[in-house]
């Protein structure tokens, strides 16, 4: 493996820029990061040579979401960057709790990358990623910055002490619907101990909405307490009529189009061959960057 002195600038630089928006101290950050303290205060200071495994550059640049190569993709202000981005503040001002539930492909998750890395105290988590309870709440006591090994008991107890202390602090928690029953079940106790002292904001798709509304109608233990600590409501964007969604889509696709292409003349020709289509904004993607 030989990764580029470029690349590891753009992870330091990435780094240093994520610690602006961390509330806690530089070690807290750094164990956040799965770095050491001392490590960090290195690359603080513009060492990049001999500190870090090729490993630990490629992990901190996925979580990072730095790019190996500019791919010049703009980001629009579409009608869902805008709604999530008020729905963020909101739960981080107020210390709230929202379900986002809408179709794939609509930007979701691209939106909220892009929107919490200019959050203070924001925190995500792509659940899919961390499906069981242990490793659920490991990861989540690692990305807000403790300690996430030792008994278990203790860095959950930790957890939701550490999280209070923080000015405002927001957990993002994507692809909800991939949480196993006993993971999902440690949301309500999540939610307790933090209760008006963060916001929490869930995001996922059908699978998600199903999830919760069959676990209510069952009278499965946890679900009603949830959905009612996260507003008793699915947040939902995209409209139900054929006539209103299309009109929908077309001004989604029509303005994340006209942000990545010159000749908007094209725009149209885009639409239509999105429109319909399950992964809609990954394929007006693909679509504009093959040339189509």
């Amino acid at each position: 493996m030989n990764l580029t002195n470029e690349f590891k600038q753009k992870v330091r630089l990435a780094l240093i820029e994520a610690r602006q928006n961390y509330g806690g101290s530089d070690a807290d950050f750094s164990k956040s990061k799965g770095i050491k303290a001392s490590i960090y205060s290195r690359l603080k200071n513009g060492e990049i040579e001999r500190i870090l495994s090729d490993t630990t550059w490629i992990t901190l640049g996925r979580e990072l979401q730095v790019k190996v190569f500019e791919d010049n993709w703009k980001v629009a202000r579409t009608s869902v960057y805008t709604e999530i981005e008020d729905n963020l503040n909101f739960c981080a001002a107020l210390s709230k709790s929202m379900v986002l539930v809408d179709d794939c492909g609509i930007g979701k998750t691209f939106c909220t990358k892009h929107i919490i890395k200019k959050m203070k105290n924001t925190f995500y988590v792509d659940c899919s990623q961390a499906k069981s309870k242990q490793q659920f709440i490991r990861l989540l006591a690692k990305t807000v910055g403790i300690d996430n090994q030792g008994k278990y008991v203790d860095v959950k107890a930790n957890l939701k002490y550490y999280v209070t202390t923080l000015e405002k602090p927001l957990i993002v928690l994507d692809e909800a619907g991939d949480l196993e029953y006993n993971a999902f079940l440690e949301l309500k106790e999540l939610w307790n101990g933090t209760d008006g002292a963060c916001g929490w904001y869930m995001i996922g798709a059908d699978g998600l909405r199903a999830k919760i509304q069959k676990g209510i109608s069952n009278k499965k233990v946890g679900f009603a307490e949830i959905f009612s600590r996260f507003s008793d409501e699915f947040i939902k964007l995209v409209p139900n009529g054929k006539v209103d969604r299309t009109i929908f889509y077309t001004q989604l696709i029509g303005d994340v189009a006209n942000a990545n292409i010159e000749d908007r003349s094209k725009t149209k020709t885009l639409v239509n061959k999105c429109i319909g289509k399950e992964t809609t904004l990954r394929y007006l993607e693909t679509l504009i960057k093959i040339g189509a």
